[in-house]
């Protein structure tokens, strides 16, 4: 651990001014540094076999920083007795009747895009595995497949959106029998 020791000697400093500018709080900064050195201890000997330890430090601070920030997002309860617009409830319920038809005028790799990751709750990873393809892959090809299907909306349905995006009329059509 005479490594790690002297790793942090070297650069906790440096580590705590960065924390400190993008922070403004110095507890908050000691704080986070504090969970840093833990990550570091947790490495054991394999922290000495590091290349750079500044740069594997301060990319665990980064990291550190960024899922501190994302546990702190503010939210706000909303109340039990909240209710959906119904117009909207209906527009979307009323919509939901283009969908089979839209989506059979849909190539079939499109639909089985949207059908396995839309409606029936499949993950991209999931889809992936599925499709034996790479993550990115799948995702890329589920977002192509939601555009050509919500072109497909806006013209064989004639889906308008108001001036806040939301659907605000359409045409409905049959499904093909």
């Amino acid at each position: 651990m005479k490594c790690l020791m002297h790793a942090w000697d070297q650069h906790e400093q440096s580590l705590r001014a960065w924390l400190n500018s993008r922070l403004g709080n110095t507890a908050d900064a000691d704080d986070l540094l504090q969970d840093v050195f833990l990550k570091a201890m947790l490495q054991g000997e394999r922290f000495c076999a590091i290349g750079n330890a500044r740069a594997w430090l301060f990319e665990v601070t980064r990291n550190t920083l960024i899922d501190r920030y994302k546990l702190k997002r503010e939210h706000c309860e909303l109340p039990d007795d909240l209710q959906a617009d119904e117009q909207v409830s209906d527009t979307v319920e009323r919509l939901s009747e283009c969908l089979p038809r839209v989506l059979s005028e849909l190539s079939g790799e499109d639909r089985e895009a949207i059908t396995c990751c839309d409606l029936d709750g499949m993950s991209q990873q999931q889809y992936a595995e599925l499709k034996g393809i790479t993550l990115a892959a799948a995702k890329s090809r589920v977002q192509r497949a939601r555009k050509r299907m919500r072109t497909q909306l806006e013209t064989a349905c004639q889906v308008r959106l108001d001036a806040a995006g939301k659907v605000c009329c359409f045409v409905p059509r049959p499904p093909l029998k």
